[in-house]
């Protein structure tokens, strides 16, 4: 009989050695191993070396044949090369983690940092817009983000074309964090690799990608949780109806942080989005007092549920530990699952209420199935279902 996962209200304490921080990385960079798993078993195993040692029966148990997590050498290989760039990897529960960015329940376990670490104490407000801006939008997008910085606030962005590029370039002689959607190593777009090179020196550059990675399309939402969950704030400076600026402002909602936006002529398809949130509530921006007055009448905002934290070493010591010869998840249930989920995003605790199941359990049937490639995990902890195709199978 398979015993209940553990869990604590305790926070996820930082790695203690090198062993163990190589440890986690490794269980990151394994295959079908996201953020949000990567955070489920590290609470069911209490370390991601015991997650490790689990993760090859937990894979064969939900159909997945010959699975191996990634290699030791492997991750002492990305450790190395991130050194080598002069680049640093930074633990959840370092104390120069992000206490706002922390709190997310999908936070980034782990994320690569190169330039002025010290920025990360400051507060930070999140500035981001249109690739294809106008001069207008890209002259009030420096102008404003000058201000900011110039006010004491670091302002963050996704190093893109356009507003991104923009709000870097003015913030950067008093601070700037660019997120990159690749490697700490990989400059995109390569038009902005001068810019990349002085905020690696002078700003500050983060990546939760491995080093060496060319970013692909579905990186750049999962960037753009990181923009919203490192700032008090997100600003939007031009955004088309759907774009990826508007990821950034539903995250920062998600999140309880503040989202504002400049107007723009209705007649503007790169205005779409900005007078869009305006109209559903986000303040009106007109200069950078109009954003300080707002932050400074509104309170910190209180962070969302923490990632699962391991349990204790001493609970740990008391609660049985999960033998690799259990069970895994009844069939049915799986099956219960998959039939809840549809294309359409769905909130854990919904889906745990709607099955009317101990939360474990289905935590521990939803491990199986992201492990399995049959459930997606999105941003804010949503969940859809992903149909596999015999090809993908």
């Amino acid at each position: 009989m398979a015993h209940q996962p553990t869990s604590s209200a305790h926070p996820p304490l930082p790695p203690t050695s090198e062993e163990d921080l190589l440890s986690r990385l490794r269980l990151l960079r394994s295959r079908r191993v996201g953020v949000a798993t990567y955070w489920r078993l590290l609470a069911q195993h209490g370390t991601a070396e015991a997650a490790l040692d689990v993760l090859p029966d937990i894979a064969r148990a939900a159909g997945v044949a010959g699975y191996q997590a990634c290699s030791r050498e492997a991750a002492q290989a990305e450790l190395e090369a991130g050194h080598e760039r002069g680049a640093r990897l930074l633990a959840h529960g370092d104390p120069l983690y992000p206490a706002l960015l922390a709190a997310l329940p999908d936070a980034p376990p782990l994320l690569w940092m190169r330039g002025r670490g010290a920025l990360l104490r400051r507060p930070m407000l999140a500035l981001v817009g249109a690739r294809n801006a106008s001069s207008l939008g890209r002259r009030m997008a420096h102008r404003l983000s000058g201000a900011l910085a110039e006010a004491g606030w670091v302002v963050v962005s996704g190093l893109a074309r356009g507003i991104d590029a923009e709000a870097h370039a003015a913030a950067l002689p008093s601070g700037t964090i660019a997120v990159l959607a690749g490697g700490i190593d990989v400059t995109y777009p390569t038009e902005n690799a001068d810019l990349a090179r002085r905020i690696s020196t002078d700003g500050l550059a983060l990546s939760e990608q491995a080093v060496g990675l060319t970013p692909q399309g579905r990186h750049f939402p999962a960037r753009n949780r990181i923009v919203a969950g490192l700032a008090r704030a997100v600003i939007v400076v031009e955004a088309a109806a759907r774009s990826g600026s508007l990821i950034t402002a539903r995250c920062a909602l998600e999140a309880g942080r503040e989202v504002l936006a400049v107007p723009g002529h209705p007649f503007d398809a790169r205005a779409a989005g900005c007078n869009m949130l305006i109209r559903d509530g986000a303040a009106l921006v007109r200069g950078a007092d109009d954003v300080i007055d707002l932050l400074e009448s509104a309170p910190c905002p209180a962070p969302p549920v923490a990632p699962p934290a391991a349990p204790e070493p001493a609970a740990r010591a008391a609660a049985p530990r999960r033998d690799r010869a259990d069970s895994p998840a009844p069939p049915a249930l799986s099956d219960r699952i998959l039939g809840q989920l549809g294309a359409a995003p769905l909130a854990e605790d919904q889906l745990t209420r709607d099955l009317g199941l101990p939360a474990p359990m289905v935590a521990c049937a939803l491990t199986e199935l992201e492990l399995e490639g049959r459930v997606e995990r999105r941003a804010g902890g949503l969940l859809s279902r992903r149909d596999l195709s015999p090809a993908q199978g």
